[in-house]
């Protein structure tokens, strides 16, 4: 799927530590053939510098929508997520927390800094790529983007 019948690719950023997850979710995307980017990061620093455009990301694309771990290293996944939603040029980028998390007040604080959904990752390999392929079509095919600035 193409935003606005463009041959713009779908930027998506994954903030996720765990190398498996990320494995899956590359697969998972791949398999759909949805024209997309996908970039990685390993923890909450490297997220906020590469959608500051700081440093080594001073050339970093914005993502049309972030897949977003809570459980991350050198700042957690809800400080990022505050970060995002608290900062003008960036809160408009939809975010999906994936965790592993399913505790209620996790799902609670991430919906009141502003989440835009809150899916827990399943340990199954096949429920997982199901859980990415209904991510992929649900943000890509049904929902309106914003707009990049």
């Amino acid at each position: 799927m193409f935003r606005d019948n463009n041959i713009q690719p779908i930027e998506i950023l994954l903030v996720e530590d765990n190398p498996a997850d990320v494995r899956l979710t590359t697969e998972a995307l791949k398999e759909e053939k949805i024209f997309n980017n996908l970039n990685v990061v390993t923890d909450g620093v490297e997220a906020v510098a590469y959608l500051k455009k700081e440093g080594r990301y001073a050339q970093a694309v914005r993502p049309d929508l972030i897949l977003l771990d809570l459980n991350l290293p050198k700042k957690d996944g809800r400080e990022v997520l505050k970060e995002i939603k608290n900062d003008e040029k960036l809160k408009a980028i939809p975010v999906v927390v994936l965790t592993v998390s399913k505790a209620e007040e996790d799902i609670i604080k991430t919906y009141n800094l502003h989440a835009n959904c809150y899916i827990t990752k399943p340990v199954d390999l096949e429920q997982f790529v199901k859980v990415a392929k209904t991510i992929q079509e649900f943000w890509f095919t049904i929902v309106k983007l914003p707009p990049k600035n």
